[in-house]
């Protein structure tokens, strides 16, 4: 088809807004970009999509969630407040978890899914836990994201928390989804290794995963983003967490780190020297007032630092708000977290980290050979818009809701705000029933 009359947000390594410019989708690629009028009459033949002068860009990617988490939303935790993260893991996501049935797993998956469609995010990477539902788990969340026309990299946390029984399981759940993610290659599902974190694996573990790994894969998981996990690692090891992810290969240039919120100077040093990924929260590490990390520190030594969102809404441009807020509060400096850095992370970091999960064209770019994931944005900014002003624009003036047609592959899934092939309705009243047995569980 033919997207015509679009202003063009390209992304890219040069990015540029082109007005009334259109493009020329053929199966999951971009194949012609140029002036309205010219591939008007180049392609006379082809169905056309009028975006009627609204912003067309890139789909937004998120470097980092949870889709098991979505029955957290509005649910009270019994007792006093949580005093610290610690208390939250064992008292929300330790038990929630635990609670969640393979149904339960399949529709959180698609209420994420459906979140995103509606809000422009078209490639996500996910980190899953379901203890008691475990075996296939991996695969109910393929076939929701498949179901969707999105695009996703999965993976099983594991963790000692729930014996060793289960540790096995989800060692061979990543094993065996990395495995057929290898053999079938499909264009919009791939896997790494996801564990939770240094202070919930044992030695032996630690061990079992890394001799577990199939070659050319890596691993995600959550990395220093409380204090606790360098405190237990510290205590149990004599050597800060990094430092023991290191040792037992865990980092590299395939593997995820999230959070690093409170990693020192050396251990910043060995992320960036194993060229391991980092995926940075603003959202979730307020709300668990962790801390800040020192994202610009880590940019600045070459460090791929992404932006994710740990579960919170798909809606990513929210994300870039809260980041360009949360550094200023926290370091009491405004010239904290810029425009240009959050893009860097948002878009040119969060764009090469996608392309290592899905090589076959470049990703969050609108340009020739470049995979058709294209949103459209019902903005109408009322001061000048510019390639050089653009990233204040989405934090002080786009709102996640002005999106109204969202493209994955070269598929429409939202056209004039309306969703072509998840029933919203359905979802929602079907995981309101699944929540409120879920939630029964979770208090028992």
């Amino acid at each position: 088809m033919l997207i015509t009359h679009a202003n063009l947000i390209t992304w890219g390594s040069n990015n540029q807004i082109l007005p009334n410019y259109a493009l020329k989708i053929d199966g999951d690629l971009i194949s012609d970009i140029g002036p309205s009028a010219t591939l008007e009459a180049k392609y006379p033949a082809e169905q056309r999509l009028d975006a009627h002068g609204q912003y067309a860009m890139p789909g937004n990617i998120c470097s980092h969630t949870h889709f098991y988490g979505a029955f957290a939303r509005g649910m009270a935790i019994p007792g006093a407040p949580c005093k610290d993260f610690p208390e939250i893991l064992e008292r929300l996501w330790w038990k929630l978890d635990k609670a969640l049935t393979m149904d339960d797993v399949r529709y959180s998956a698609l209420v994420c899914l459906v979140d995103a469609v509606k809000h422009g995010t078209t490639t996500l990477i996910d980190h899953h836990a379901s203890p008691f539902a475990l075996e296939g788990s991996l695969d109910a969340v393929a076939d929701a994201v498949t179901q969707a026309g999105l695009r996703a990299s999965l993976c099983y946390e594991v963790s000692d928390r729930d014996g060793q029984a289960i540790l096995q399981a989800g060692i061979a759940e990543n094993v065996r989804f990395i495995k057929r993610m290898q053999a079938e290659k499909p264009r919009h599902l791939a896997a790494s290794f996801g564990l939770h974190a240094s202070l919930s694996l044992s030695e032996k573990s630690l061990n079992a995963c890394r001799a577990a790994l199939p070659d050319g894969s890596g691993f995600h998981i959550h990395v220093a983003e409380h204090d606790v996990d360098e405190y237990d690692s510290l205590h149990k090891y004599g050597m800060r967490t990094v430092d023991r992810l290191h040792k037992h290969g865990i980092l590299g240039p395939n593997s995820i780190a999230a959070h690093c919120v409170h990693i020192d100077k050396r251990e910043a040093e060995l992320i960036k020297e194993t060229g391991t990924w980092v995926s940075h929260q603003p959202r979730s590490n307020m709300n668990n007032a962790v801390g800040a990390a020192d994202v610009e520190g880590l940019l600045r030594m070459g460090i791929k630092v992404c932006l994710g969102n740990d579960g919170f809404s798909n809606a990513m441009w929210e994300e870039w708000k809260m980041m360009y807020l949360f550094h200023k509060a926290a370091h009491r400096d405004p010239r904290r977290a810029g425009g240009y850095t959050i893009t860097e992370m948002a878009i040119e970091n969060n764009s090469r980290l996608a392309n290592m999960f899905f090589p076959q064209a470049p990703i969050g770019e609108l340009s020739v050979g470049a995979l058709a994931d294209v949103i459209l944005i019902d903005y109408h900014p009322t001061t000048p818009l510019s390639a050089g002003n653009l990233p204040w624009h989405i934090i002080f003036g786009l709102e996640s809701s002005a999106v109204t047609m969202t493209m994955a592959s070269g598929k429409v899934l939202m056209q004039d705000r309306k969703l072509l092939f998840l029933d919203e309705a359905e979802i929602t009243a079907k995981s309101r029933e699944l929540a409120t047995k879920c939630w029964e569980r979770y208090s028992r």
